[in-house]
């Protein structure tokens, strides 16, 4: 497989990676988005917001990397999500299926004891890139 065949895919409209990442990488038609964290496009960290604003910010993020590479929401295949405290599954459900709507991609939620910088939820996916 030759480099040129993955792309690296950046945005400014959600937080710059903050490791040894990119925020996703396109290859053969599909994009792969690192885990994104509640954090703020312009890398502010906000860890004590509520889990709400938390999981939207989260989502947001997703999205945006997501519209970075040539896909969409429309063409998420499959949605990772990690999540402090499973008890907090119901309420981002709820959130997941109000910022999607009618989509449905396919998604796993894995409880986890602690994320990054004391947030309560990181996201990451895969989708199609349009044609």
């Amino acid at each position: 497989m030759r480099a040129a065949e993955i792309t690296p895919v950046s945005t400014k409209d959600a937080p710059a990676a903050a490791g040894h990442y990119v925020q996703a990488l396109r290859h053969g038609g599909l994009v792969y988005v690192s885990g994104q964290l509640p954090v703020a496009p312009d890398g502010s960290h906000h860890p004590q917001a509520d889990f709400e604003t938390q999981a939207r910010q989260a989502i947001a993020n997703l999205l945006a990397v997501t519209r970075a590479a040539g896909a969409s929401a429309e063409t998420l295949l499959k949605v990772t999500v990690y999540l402090v405290d499973v008890a907090n599954w119901p309420r981002f459900n709820a959130i997941y299926a109000q910022m999607l709507g009618d989509l449905r991609p396919a998604r796993s939620v894995v409880p986890v004891p602690e994320l990054h910088y004391g947030y309560l939820v990181e996201i990451d996916a895969i989708a199609a890139c349009h044609a």
